[in-house]
């Protein structure tokens, strides 16, 4: 995925932006005695990484060393800003993807892309922020040219002539035997395997080694479950994890999908340090469209500094639709009084505040984190005092699915979340 649209660096832009960095940080990769490491200016570093630019601040005080970025403009964006927080930038160079109407066998335009990546190369590769090349992200996303490995190797290739001081990394979408296989026999300039990856986390590590696999990873995004990843009601709508069930799976994914492989895993790369509409405005990011954060961050923070925050996010234990669940397949007639319920807790005893809203299912549906519009709100015609943990409103008047969204705030920056999918007909 990536994290709200994809930028490129034209030759152009890049004369308007030409700096001295002084000295680059030298990165080197290590094997000794089977275990891989990075060696950062001689120093064993791993990596605990957010994915997305947004809040540094709030990233460093938790525990984060480490900054991805997609594409070349928002690299540069925030080298400066990650040096003088003493963290270190995965620089990603954006690989056409077939996907998006790369043609690979286009020779001018797969030259061109080089020439480019090879002026970024030259310009930046002295800033002591970098701390890799991320050549390409999910080019392997619904693709069929397998030629778009050989411009990734002609890339690393180059990475390494320009710039000793700095691995080269790709990432793709999972983990498939074929594309490591792809990688290994046309891309074996290729430093570093990145791999995104969600509800499959666990036991990817055993799988990475199968498939032959015998250099260091990263998991370049990890988080909840995917939208393609989890069950569906009748109607086809994905059903999302609550924050507090996200959370849990963040915690035990982060223990035994990470930290369990000191061999070969030389750290991670959260999604989404920020917020992003995919399928809902909630599913990836970190942060709520308000800034607020959930539960999940409680537990990010455990994992990067060992200690939980001071004040804990609200935790949602049930949430019904005319008392029944998410996974029930709950139909409503439109206009009809429709009544929710939540059950919500604070570790500690702050009192909660309550927010509704209704979104009609998104139909604005992309693939590998492409850009997506947020459905407009439906004007909820609620009956009593809204900002309670029980509501009765009107269903909307239009037939189709919808969702319920529930936001949770205990007055200290912190949330819950959760949304129901349902759908509206005329008559039951």
């Amino acid at each position: 995925m990536i994290p709200i649209h994809k930028v490129s660096l034209t030759l152009a832009s890049l004369l308007l932006v030409t700096f001295s960095f002084g000295q680059a940080i030298k990165v080197e990769l290590i094997q000794n005695e089977g275990k891989w490491q990075i060696l950062r200016g001689g120093e064993p570093y791993y990596i605990t990484g957010v994915g997305g630019q947004t809040e540094m601040d709030r990233a460093k005080a938790y525990g984060a060393n480490s900054v991805r970025t997609w594409g070349a403009h928002e690299a540069i964006a925030v080298l400066d800003e990650a040096h003088e927080k003493g963290m270190s930038v995965l620089f990603g160079l954006w690989v056409g993807c077939e996907r998006q109407g790369f043609n690979y066998d286009d020779s001018r335009a797969v030259e061109a892309q080089l020439a480019r990546f090879t002026e970024v190369v030259r310009e930046y590769k002295n800033h002591p922020a970098i701390l890799m090349w991320g050549i390409g992200n999910e080019t392997d996303l619904f693709y069929s040219d397998f030629k778009v490995w050989d411009a990734i190797n002609d890339i690393a290739e180059m990475v390494h002539r320009e710039d000793p001081n700095h691995p080269t990394m790709t990432v793709t979408a999972g983990l498939d035997v074929a594309e490591v296989q792809l990688i290994k026999d046309r891309a074996p300039a290729i430093d570093v395997y990145g791999i995104n990856t969600y509800g499959a986390i666990i036991g990817i590590d055993n799988q990475l080694r199968a498939y032959g696999w015998d250099k260091p990873y990263v998991i370049t995004e990890w988080g909840p479950d995917g939208h393609w990843e989890v069950e569906k009601a009748p109607w086809g709508a994905p059903i999302e994890q609550t924050s507090t069930e996200k959370a849990a799976s963040y915690a035990l994914r982060y223990d035994q999908g990470i930290r369990r492989d000191p061999w070969m895993c030389i750290g991670s790369y959260v999604f989404l340090w920020g917020q992003k509409q995919e399928t809902t405005p909630t599913w990836y990011g970190l942060f709520l469209e308000d800034g607020k954060e959930t539960g999940v961050m409680d537990e990010l923070e455990l994992a990067w500094s060992g200690k939980y925050p001071e004040n804990r996010s609200p935790q949602i234990h049930q949430y019904v639709l005319n008392g029944k669940t998410r996974f029930d397949g709950v139909y409503v007639e439109t206009g009809k009084l429709t009544t929710a319920k939540v059950d919500a807790k604070d570790l500690d005893g702050d009192q909660l505040t309550y927010r509704w809203e209704i979104l009609p299912e998104s139909t604005d549906i992309k693939v590998g984190g492409d850009k997506e519009s947020r459905p407009e709100a439906v004007d909820m015609k609620m009956e009593g005092d809204p900002n309670k943990s029980e509501i009765q409103f009107r269903a909307p008047k239009n037939e189709g699915p919808y969702r319920l969204f529930l936001y949770i705030y205990d007055g200290h920056g912190n949330a819950a979340t959760a949304n129901f999918p349902f759908y509206c007909v005329g008559e039951l």
